[in-house]
């Protein structure tokens, strides 16, 4: 019990110097502080409107790229189908051609 007694007699002193200290400059910078976090809560904010502003605009890119590569594919396909039909179309001109060219020499031969 006197060691509770003597720690409370110790610690008196010190209570009533707490209660001297002047805490003004210390809620001036919890003032400063708080402005600081409200500037960067508007920074973060906006650095987010930003970056979902870019993220719609990629999407939007992406889905251009990948209606260019659809129609590119049907470009493509349809390049193919006219190879396909050039080719055949030289290929029976050329049988013409030489069937023509067979009878125009028979018929010299006469």
């Amino acid at each position: 019990m006197n060691k509770i007694i003597l720690a409370l007699a110790a610690a008196t002193p010190l209570f009533a110097l707490v209660g001297c200290v002047d805490t003004k400059p210390l809620n001036a910078d919890i003032e400063g502080l708080k402005l600081q976090v409200s500037r960067l809560q508007h920074e973060v904010s906006a650095a987010k409107a930003s970056a979902d502003s870019a993220a719609r605009a990629a999407s939007g890119a992406q889905s251009a790229a990948n209606q260019a590569a659809q129609a590119a594919s049907g470009a493509q396909s349809t390049a193919n189908q006219a190879l396909t039909a050039a080719n055949a179309a030289k290929s029976s001109a050329d049988a013409l051609n030489e069937k023509v060219g067979r009878m125009f020499k028979k018929s010299l031969s006469k």
